[in-house]
Order: structure tokens, then C-alpha cells, then sequence
């Protein structure tokens, strides 16, 4: 696009000696990320502004800055700028005026994926799937809020086939905002869970946040919807697309038998809409990633890709995402599962129930688990159950760390007969100082938090230790 057709698309104000420079470079709000020809958006941030960082983006080869205010250093006197009222809105305006030229200029389909639990693992499956059909965008890490879905967004180009769009939101507007810059043709909904109900203000709050995503799905869309939550099948009637079912249901159009879970990954068989069938060889940890890989299956055979495509992209990936069941260790017979990136209620009680399934016979199992954040009102109650599950799953060690989530590691003691089977440790570095002369050959060792607690690295230690 040229400096004027970007300055139209997002209302800006152009500050440069010619509007017909064309832009090629991708869109970043770290200047630490910039490459010459990007487009710098300084974005105001709770911490700090991106325009006290205009000066290092033009360093690394900003062809323009997206402004709220005229920045007159001398260092950016030969840099195009352009004024916008507001840095984030403009960012999703330049991600909706690209996506409207990308479909009219190919064959772009767009996915977007949302839910309490499991979109980034998801994304990451149906890009291993559809990048086999054609080129395909996919968000990096989790980059799904009002930031990071647009920064993806704007990677599309005349030759990108596929979009795979990661939705969240922490309140209600956030989904169909995004749902409207990228309209997709395919909307996912995984789970209505307890994932930052602190900040929706409850879980049927959640629920009406996360139909945003089917709602405004045009009736040429598809509605991709997991049967096995009753909340997320409540969203049938709300859509105007149609709608395919994923789950283990046996009345799901996209469903899953025969599975079996082992500290290797999951088999099962899964089952198309059109009648096929295929064995896969699931090498992300959990069974409740079968979810999962059910979801991107539903999708993707929507878009019409045939199964033994779909099976071969399932089967490549190893792991779900980088602190997401990833398998560490081995050395000295100690495995370390990384699972810290983030938890919820939900999450936190399918990653033990997976640690109490892979264990093999006589082995011990041990729980390294941290505060579950976002929760509100709904934390205490939601870290008892946890200490409850750990004790009914017969979890060997439960280590507990951190003040927030102390009373998990108390409900944990006062059910039945525990005797010293639950450690509480204020820092991850006194677990690590535990576990480090604790653990033995045998033991199969869960670490799993929400990421404030910042367990992921002491998941990274344990893996060092034992590599």
C-alpha cells in the first residue's frame, strides 16, 4: 500500500513529502521487533508509550511511525509519520483494509479460533494442517487481543490462502471486535470455562463474550462448535451460519474413539462428516487436546481438506506450544511435564488427571502447582477443588508455591489421610531447592500455573537438571 492509502484507511493525517511511497514491510508495536520498511503503530502502553520508542524504530529502518500527536525530534525529521486519534483503533483499521484486499485479490479464507482453553494450541494445529494445502498466516505465540490478532492480521498478503486467527478477550466486545476486522468463514469455539472469569464478572458473562464469535458469522459461514460443553452448544441458535459439531460425543459430526492416552501422546480414530475415518498417532500430551485436534479437524475439513492431509498435519506437531505439556528430563528417570504457560479451573484439573494417566505402575507422580489468576470472587473455592482433585487422583507429592495459592496446598492436607504429601514453599526458587533433592528415578513431575506465577521457568530448571 502507498503512504496515502494507508493514511485513508485508518483516517490518519499524512506528514511525509509524498503520499505514493508504497509500504511493504510488516507492522510492529515493539521497536525492538522492527526490520527496515515496517510500519511502527506507538502504541500507548500501561507501563510506558511507544512514542519515547520512535526514535530506536526509525534506528532499526521504520519506513513510517503510526502517531497520536506530531513527534518532532530531529531524529525523525525524514520519516513519514501519521496522526491518528488512536494508535490501537488505527492498527485494526489497517488489519481490516488488508484483509479486504487480500480476499478481493485471492483466495483468502480466514479461521478464527476462541475459548477458555486450548485456542493456541489449536492455531497451531490447523496451521501444521492447512499450511500442506496453501500459504498460510498464523498468529505467533498468543497473540490474540486487540493488539496482537491485527499485528497477525497484517502478515496476509496476495498469496496467503489461509488465516488463522487467534480470538480472546478479557471483556465483552473484545471478540466481535476482532470477528468484524477479520470476518471469518470459519468461527471455532472450543470451551465456556472459569479462564479469567474474574474479569468477565462470571462464567454466563464468559458465555455471552465468547458468542461473539458465532453471532456475527454470516450465514455463508461455518460455525464450529463443541458439543461436549453444553454452554458452547448453546450457541447453535445464536448464529446465523451453519453449524458442525466436534466432540467425543457420538452424536458430533467431527468425533473421536478409541483413544488411548500414554506418556508417548494420545491414538484415536477420527471421524468425518463425509463418512472416512483415519487412525492418528496424537504426540501432544493430554487427552484433552483431543479436543483440540478434533476442533482443527472440523475446520479444516470444512474448508475441504481431505483427511489424510488432516491426519498428517495432527501428527506432526510435538507439542501443544512452548510451557504447554511440553515433555522435559529424562535424564536420571525423571520427566518433567511443562505446563506453565498459563491455568485455569478447567486446564489445571485435565493436566493432573493427564499426570495421574501416563504414570507408569509404581511410579511416583508429582504436582508442582502455582496460583490460578484472573478468577475473582471464584479463587478460593476453585484452588480447594484443585487440592481435592490432586488428593483423589492419588497424586504422589503435591508441591505448592506461592501465597496465592496456599490454600490449595491446605485443602490438600486436611483431606484424609495426607501425611507430608504436601510441601508449601513461598518462591519458586525454594521448590526448585526442594525438588532438586527430592526427586528420584521413576518420578513423573507436572509443573502447572497461571503465568503471573511464573512456574514456566522453574519448569525450564527441573528440565535442565535432569537433561
Amino acid at each position: 500500500m502507498t503512504l496515502g492509502e494507508i493514511a485513508e484507511a485508518i483516517s490518519g493525517t499524512l506528514r511525509a513529502a509524498s503520499d505514493t511511497q508504497l509500504i511493504t514491510g510488516l507492522s510492529r508495536t515493539d521497536s525492538r521487533e522492527v526490520d527496515p520498511g515496517d510500519i511502527f503503530f506507538a502504541k500507548p502502553g500501561e507501563v510506558t508509550d511507544g512514542h519515547l520508542f520512535a526514535p530506536q524504530a526509525v534506528e532499526r529502518g521504520a519506513a513510517v511511525l503510526i502517531v497520536d500527536h506530531p513527534l518532532d525530534d530531529d531524529a525523525l525529521q525524514n520519516v513519514p509519520q501519521i496522526v491518528v486519534s488512536d494508535v490501537v483503533d488505527a492498527l485494526g483499521a489497517l488489519a481490516t483494509a488488508v484483509i479486504d484486499r487480500a480476499r478481493s485479490a485471492g483466495r483468502l479464507k480466514i479461521v478464527g479460533v476462541t475459548g477458555s482453553n486450548g485456542k493456541t494450541t489449536t492455531k497451531n494445529l490447523l496451521r501444521a494442517i492447512l499450511s500442506r494445502m496453501g500459504s498460510t498466516v498464523a498468529a505467533r505465540e498468543s497473540f490474540n487481543n486487540e493488539v496482537g490478532a491485527p499485528v497477525t492480521m497484517l502478515e496476509v498478503d496476495e498469496n496467503t490462502e489461509y488465516l488463522v486467527a487467534e480470538m480472546g478477550a478479557s471483556r465483552r466486545g473484545e471478540i466481535a471486535r476482532l470477528v468484524r476486522m477479520a470476518r471469518p468463514d470459519v468461527g471455532i469455539v472450543l470451551k465456556v470455562g472459569l479462564a479469567h472469569a474474574g474479569e468477565f464478572g462470571g462464567i454466563e458473562a464468559t458465555l455471552v463474550a465468547k458468542t461473539e464469535m458465532v453471532s456475527d458469522l454470516l450465514p455463508s459461514g461455518t460455525a464450529v462448535l463443541n458439543l461436549d460443553d453444553h454452554r458452547v452448544a448453546s450457541m447453535a441458535d445464536k448464529t446465523r451460519a451453519n453449524v458442525v459439531w466436534f466432540g467425543l460425543s457420538a452424536d458430533a459430526d467431527v468425533r473421536a474413539t478409541d483413544v488411548t492416552v500414554s506418556a508417548a501422546g494420545t491414538t484415536f480414530v477420527l471421524h468425518l462428516p463425509d463418512g472416512t475415518s483415519a487412525k492418528v498417532s496424537f504426540k501432544v500430551l493430554g487427552e484433552h487436546h483431543v479436543t483440540n485436534a478434533l476442533a482443527a479437524a472440523a475446520a479444516a475439513h470444512t474448508l475441504g481438506v481431505p483427511i489424510d492431509t488432516i491426519v498428517a498435519g495432527l501428527e506432526s506437531v510435538t507439542r501443544a506450544e512452548r510451557w504447554r505439556m511440553e515433555v522435559l528430563g529424562g535424564a536420571r528417570g525423571v520427566t518433567i511435564i511443562n505446563d506453565a504457560y498459563n491455568a485455569s479451573p478447567d486446564s489445571m484439573a485435565a493436566a493432573l488427571k493427564t499426570l495421574a494417566q501416563i504414570a507408569q505402575p509404581g511410579a511416583r507422580t508429582v504436582a508442582v502447582l502455582g496460583e490460578m489468576t484472573e478468577l475473582g470472587p471464584l479463587a478460593g473455592e476453585e484452588h480447594d477443588r484443585i487440592g481435592l482433585l490432586a488428593v483423589r487422583l492419588n497424586i504422589g507429592l503435591l508441591v505448592v508455591v506461592g501465597a496465592g495459592a496456599r490454600r490449595l496446598h491446605i485443602s490438600a492436607i486436611r483431606e484424609g489421610s495426607w501425611d507430608g504429601e504436601s510441601a508449601y514453599v513461598d518462591t519458586p526458587d525454594e521448590a526448585f531447592e526442594l525438588l532438586s533433592t527430592t526427586l528420584k528415578s521413576g518420578d513423573v513431575v507436572l509443573v502447572k500455573s497461571s503465568n503471573a506465577a511464573s512456574l514456566r521457568f522453574l519448569g525450564d530448571r527441573l528440565g535442565e537438571l535432569f537433561s
